[in-house]
């Protein structure tokens, strides 16, 4: 079992920056690929971004390439999301996920383990 607990979420104006934090516990021994989701009120979980194991790899989603920037380091075993010129369309609720398979999906369900969310909200 791996835990993963998120941070960082806030209330933020647009064109403001935030950094998310997914830290892990548990079973991290073992090698896990990280994708990073977000849920609107009303609408289905989306990917974001994903990033592999070792960091070589890395995935966005159209709608955030440019903007958002994965990285993770193991030796904390943590995964960060920065968010830079955050825009309306990015607020909701952020999840980290992880998976013991060596290739990002975008796919929710293919992850085995999910984190509470932390909640980013974007004024304009």
């Amino acid at each position: 079992q791996v835990q993963l607990l998120e941070s960082g979420g806030g209330v933020v104006q647009a064109g403001d920056s935030l950094r998310l934090s997914c830290a892990a516990s548990g079973r991290t021994d073992t090698s896990y690929t990280v994708g990073w989701f977000r849920q609107a009120p009303g609408k289905e979980r989306q990917f974001v971004s994903g990033i592999s194991w070792g960091g070589k790899t890395t995935y966005y989603a159209d709608s955030v390439k440019g903007r958002f920037t994965i990285s993770r380091d193991n030796a904390q075993k943590t995964v960060y999301l920065q968010m830079n010129s955050l825009e309306a369309e990015d607020m909701g609720v952020y999840y980290c996920a992880a998976r013991h398979r060596p290739i990002i999906t975008t796919t929710p369900s293919e992850y085995n383990y999910w984190g509470q969310g932390t909640q980013v909200t974007v004024s304009s």
